[in-house]
């Protein structure tokens, strides 16, 4: 029968892992070790790459600094009969320079790839096929679609009890297979604009503009949020995007329109109006 003590640390694992598992992501939004859906545009499984070559990197490393571990532990083990401490080194040249230039090289490999992935991201897609102006306020956002002159306007998500309701979240809009452009701006604060299934999210300022460029490849629906804590209803800042065969993005486009959400919202719905940045006759 196990001791107290025992009964004490036997339980720090149980309680670790069950602390990782109530803490952890809903199944809907759970990635693991493979994240996102493959192909839902032509940047994620450039990331998945990246992500799953580290981790097989990370874990090559891992097994063999613990089988290291292991074989020292059992070589260099007190044997019976053995009293004293054993000899005493003050270096090792040899291990001392491995501990240093295998996590060096790590680290620049790791810089380099993420590095040119990043830079193929950032790359400005030169005549998108679509263009739509995102705009975060607290607590939604607003999508203006410049190629079709055309708007919507979202409001914050409202729950009934414990669930959302999926019908009063703004929708974003997109075609399959066409290049896109996303230009990001806030009327507000800073938040920050993430498709989880893309599997790339970027910050949302006041009085200036961010861009994401991408090809949605798949058609479904994602789900998107805010990922900047915002406010008070920092949670509920959700929204969906819709990735739609040309003809139902062409249909949508004549919805909004008939409508009436015909043309563009402008900054002039912004709260900070009045900071030098955005008034030229404070900025002088």
């Amino acid at each position: 029968m196990l001791s107290k003590r025992g009964l004490k640390w036997a339980a720090v694992p149980a309680i670790a892992s069950l602390s990782l598992l109530l803490t952890g992501c809903s199944t809907e939004e759970q990635r693991g070790f493979l994240p996102g859906t493959p192909g839902i545009t032509n940047h994620t499984d450039m990331i998945t790459g990246l992500w799953t070559t580290s981790w097989i990197v990370l874990w090559a490393v891992g097994v063999i600094s613990w089988g290291l571990m292991a074989w020292a532990i059992v070589v260099y083990r007190r044997r019976k009969g053995e009293t004293g401490i054993p000899a005493q080194l003050r270096y090792n040249n040899p291990i001392e320079t491995l501990f240093t230039i295998v996590p060096l090289i790590l680290v620049i490999g790791f810089f380099a790839f993420t590095a040119k992935d990043i830079q193929a991201i950032e790359q400005p897609t030169v005549n998108p096929d679509v263009t739509v102006q995102v705009v975060g306020k607290q607590w939604s956002w607003d999508f203006n679609y410049t190629n079709a002159n055309v708007y919507d306007s979202g409001i914050q998500s409202q729950f009934e009890g414990q669930k959302g309701s999926e019908a009063s979240l703004p929708v974003l809009w997109l075609p399959v297979n066409k290049t896109v452009e996303l230009d990001l701006t806030s009327r507000d604060v800073i938040h920050s604009f993430w498709v989880i299934d893309f599997l790339y999210k970027k910050d949302v300022f006041p009085g200036r503009w961010n861009h994401i460029y991408f090809t949605p490849e798949k058609i479904g629906t994602y789900k998107g949020k805010c990922a900047e804590l915002c406010g008070e209803f920092h949670s509920m800042m959700l929204f969906n995007v819709k990735v739609v065969s040309q003809a139902d993005y062409n249909a949508h486009m004549a919805q909004l329109a008939a409508a009436g959400n015909v043309g563009q919202l402008s900054t002039s719905y912004s709260r900070n109006a009045n900071l030098p940045g955005d008034n030229p006759e404070i900025r002088g």
